[in-house]
């Protein structure tokens, strides 16, 4: 079957459907044949890359005394089932009267006649095919439409000049988007902007919904300005938001621009190659790109790609339909560009499908009328496409290298775990052969970083291991500690955490910056690392309880170092256990451990190893070199989750007298997860008993039993658990400690307080406690400073030291009357030359002496050390 001038084309379901009518071949035979319409259902085959007919059907129609055409063809939804069928309208013009029928196209290939009107008139103006079928027109500037439910032709209380847009809208049903003239009201609406852009342009949008018989407002679409260019829309999506109609369309305008609108605002436009655009058509393609494809009346096209901004992304010439569909049935959708043949040959024989990326399929075209600039453009795309794939393959192969990698990693420090275990329990570890040990020097540096931390794990990577003898004597040697450190072993639950607390003896005289805990499942995991990440702080309390401090904590498992961990070591905030504050020499010291209680919980019944990691010193003077780490098992420590939800560890502070009677534990807990602050209150004109008030009354704080100076909060809400503890230095100044959760509980524990103190009230925030104690501390530190340099000065093992006595030598001072005597004679003045030029010589040798390395890197660390420490504190002080 040829093609002619008359024929439709139409996408349904992936398939070109080709409407046809067929002719008498003579007019003498008009009156003995009739009219028929047929339809060929065209699929396109990817193993011949041709369309091939799968069916066909006819409608024969009478066609003595008339004149048939067929206007348009559309696919519209059928109101009886609710599916979407191909539909015709049809057109038979007698003598005196023009009359319209519309048919639907079943799956069988079978026209059912819809519904029929008659008119007066011909229709040549906005004809749109839309649900039900449906059909509307404009007529005279007016909008008819008519619905296969009423079969009535109905009139819109509406004068128009053009239709622009007839679909589907959120909520409103089938929407027509029209331009008029400005419609201005008498009174100005609260829209000034839109009545203002209405008279100046004289014309405006408006959408008019069909079942419901109302207007919508045109701006929500696009501006007013707009009304005297734009010849066609498309809306691309429409939603209600917050009982507000948002759209998104693009429209083609009589200036040769494609225009991209959002909620009724212009997000791009796109000059387009041609003049005269006629419509415009979406397609999503397999890429995720949003192409528009826009017809000319010249019978050009072009497709317009958007992503970061509109832009031509190729264009046609001698284009006679444009179809959008899955053709190929890959899941996203294509372009079929139908091109005119000036041989007329057979239906589909010159075609091209596209969706300028992987997708590309052509017959019988030539390629001279493309663009050269489409072809180039696609090429380039290919090239990026090809290349990217290169870099994801390469990237893929980085990602595997890096998985062997992480899972070696992992082997080795679930075997040092294993060592760890067995070593603080005095167990034998079997060691791994060397057919199970890979890339050993690569584990021996990570290892060797991780010495410190147990020092028998070396022996394990090492190229010639130790034997079994050596190893257990190691063992032992590090195991052993004749002293006792610790006294008890406890546990809390403080909201999401988990507290494990170790109460010290009075005996330990170890450096409280060098002392933390460690948590180690005892089950054996395979998939996960034993060593469980907890936080230390050191509390320290002292036996009257009258004041409370907490050092500041440090992350456990500790930063791997290396071997010589004199330059990784932060040990700013050493303490002076010889001549410290009463706190620190009669006071009960208790090393917690916290951690997050919920990854442990999924183990429903978990068991954990405390152990405690000191430093021991031979000398208070010594270097960190001479220092020895010390581990030392302090326990095990059981955890269920049917203890915790019983209550069995949490947190009670109950109240009895008027007092808050929480054990030690239990206060020690909420101090472990607390954060500190301690601000300074001076007040000129009034004196501050408003905050004992405020502490008691508004904040329901009760003191604890053992000490009337610290004070638990028990008020309803975010501030309950928090601890005060509130000192006055006379009755116009006082510094008020907080323990709290976080700074949200601080501030609105600030914001309460503000609210009670007098207007004159200044607050300070002390970085460190008392001005008192950090004064005492720098005064200790500047004396060391000052002890450690004079050291260094006059070592008895360097070689200065022994320089420095050349003047000794001779024991004897020359006197007046003994130099008299040898300048008398000849040969006493000679003695008295070699004596002074001896003197001479040893002057200048020991202004010239010079140092080995290692002593002069053992006297500079005891500098800095002593330095640093007295440049913390005032900082604190600052």
């Amino acid at each position: 079957m040829l093609l002619s001038e008359q024929d439709q084309f139409l996408s349904y379901n992936g398939e070109v459907l080709v409407f046809q009518l067929s002719k008498p071949k003579h007019a003498e035979e008009a009156d003995d044949k009739a009219m028929s319409l047929c339809v060929r259902r065209m699929a396109f085959n990817r193993d011949t890359k041709l369309f091939v007919q799968k069916s066909s059907g006819v409608f024969s129609m009478g066609a003595s005394h008339s004149k048939i055409e067929m206007i348009c063809c559309s696919c519209t939804t059928d109101s009886r089932t609710g599916i979407i069928l191909p539909c015709v309208l049809m057109k038979k013009k007698k003598r005196n009267s023009v009359k319209y029928f519309v048919l639907l196209l079943h799956s069988s290939n079978q026209f059912e006649p819809s519904f029929y009107f008659k008119l007066d008139y011909e229709l040549k103006e906005d004809i749109r095919l839309f649900a039900g079928p449906s059909l509307l027109w404009r007529h005279a500037n007016k909008l008819f439409y008519i619905s296969s439910n009423t079969c009535v032709v109905q009139s819109a209380p509406v004068h128009l000049s053009s239709v622009v847009w007839t679909g589907e809208i959120v909520g409103e049903g089938t929407v027509v988007l029209g331009i008029r003239t400005a419609c201005l009201p008498e009174t100005e609406d609260p829209d000034g902007f839109s009545v203002s852009d209405r008279a100046v342009w004289g014309s405006e949008f408006f959408g008019y919904a069909i079942q419901s018989q109302k207007f919508l407002t045109g701006t929500c679409f696009m501006p007013h300005a707009y009304s005297r260019v734009v010849s066609s829309v498309y809306v691309c999506r429409s939603e209600r938001l917050r009982k507000q109609l948002r759209i998104s369309l693009v429209a083609i305008t009589h200036k040769n621009q494609l225009i991209w609108f959002q909620n009724g605002t212009p997000k791009g436009v796109c000059e387009l190659p041609y003049e005269k655009p006629c419509s415009v058509k979406p397609a999503l393609t397999s890429s995720s790109d949003l192409l528009f494809a826009v017809s000319f009346a010249s019978g050009n096209s072009c497709v317009i790609q958007r992503r970061d901004s509109l832009q031509v992304a190729s264009k046609w010439q001698k284009v006679k339909c444009v179809l959008v569909d899955d053709f190929i049935g890959s899941g996203s959708e294509q372009l079929l560009l139908l091109f005119k043949d000036d041989s007329n040959a057979d239906v589909l024989n010159t075609f091209k499908i596209t969706d300028l990326g992987e997708v590309n399929y052509a017959n019988d075209i030539n390629y001279k009328h493309d663009v050269p600039a489409a072809e180039g453009l696609q090429e380039n795309g290919l090239l990026t496409v090809r290349a990217l794939e290169t870099r994801l393959q390469a990237g893929w192969t980085s990602v595997r290298e890096l998985q062997k990698h992480l899972g070696l990693q992992k082997k080795v420090i679930l075997e040092s775990c294993r060592a760890l275990i067995d070593l603080v329990e005095e167990r034998t570890h079997i060691l791994p052969n060397s057919k199970e040990v890979k890339c050993r020097r690569w584990a021996r540096s990570l290892l060797n970083s991780a010495k410190p931390f147990v020092e028998g794990l070396v022996s394990l990577w090492d190229d010639v291991e130790n034997p079994p003898d050596s190893l257990s004597k190691e063992t032992s040697s590090a195991s052993e500690v004749p002293e006792r450190f610790t006294e008890e072993l406890w546990q809390r639950v403080v909201g999401d955490s988990l507290v494990v607390g170790v109460k010290l003896t009075e005996s330990f005289c170890l450096s409280l910056s060098d002392v933390s805990l460690s948590l180690v499942m005892d089950q054996d995991f395979s998939s996960i690392s034993p060593i469980i990440k907890c936080q230390s702080k050191i509390i320290k309390l002292n036996k009257a309880f009258s004041a409370l401090a907490v050092s500041s904590s440090q992350i456990e498992p500790p930063p791997k170092k290396m071997k010589l961990d004199l330059h990784s070591k932060n040990d700013l905030k050493k303490q002076f256990p010889q001549r410290s504050s009463r706190i620190q020499l009669d006071g009960a010291k208790t090393v917690t451990a916290i951690t997050s209680l919920s990854p442990l919980l999924a183990f429903h019944r978990v068991c954990c190893v405390v152990l405690l990691h000191a430093r021991k010193q031979n000398d208070q003077n010594d270097s960190l070199q001479q220092s020895k780490k010390m581990t030392v098992l302090c326990g095990k420590i059981l955890l269920s989750l049917e203890d915790i939800s019983n209550g069995r560890y949490s947190i009670k502070m109950p109240r009895d007298n008027s007092y808050c009677t929480g054990s030690m534990e239990d206060i020690l807990a909420v101090l472990a997860v607390s954060v500190r602050f301690s601000f300074q209150i001076v007040s000129c004109d009034y004196t501050l008993t408003p905050v004992s008030s405020w502490l008691l009354g508004e904040m329901e704080c009760t003191p604890f039993k053992e000490c009337q100076d610290n004070i638990f909060c028990h008020k309803a809400g975010n501030v309950h658990g928090t601890i005060f503890n509130w000192a006055l230095k006379n009755p116009f100044e006082g510094v008020l400690t907080i323990f709290c959760r976080n700074l949200t509980v601080l501030f609105q524990c600030l914001h309460s307080l503000t609210r009670v103190l007098p207007p004159s009230c200044s607050v300070k925030l002390l970085r460190s406690g008392s001005k008192r104690v950090l004064t005492e501390h720098l005064a200790l530190a500047l004396e060391k400073e000052m002890l450690t340099l004079k050291n260094s000065l006059f070592l008895k093992e360097t070689k200065a030291e022994n320089s420095l006595t050349w003047g000794n030598e001779s024991g004897k001072k020359i006197n007046n009357a003994s130099l008299a005597s040898l300048l008398d004679t000849e040969e006493g003045v000679q003695q008295f030359r070699k004596k002074l030029q001896n003197e001479r010589e040893e002057s200048v040798r020991s202004m010239n002496q010079t140092m080995n390395g290692a002593l002069y890197q053992k006297i500079a660390l005891k500098i800095a050390e002593a330095q640093l420490s007295s440049d913390m504190i005032v900082w604190r002080l600052a």
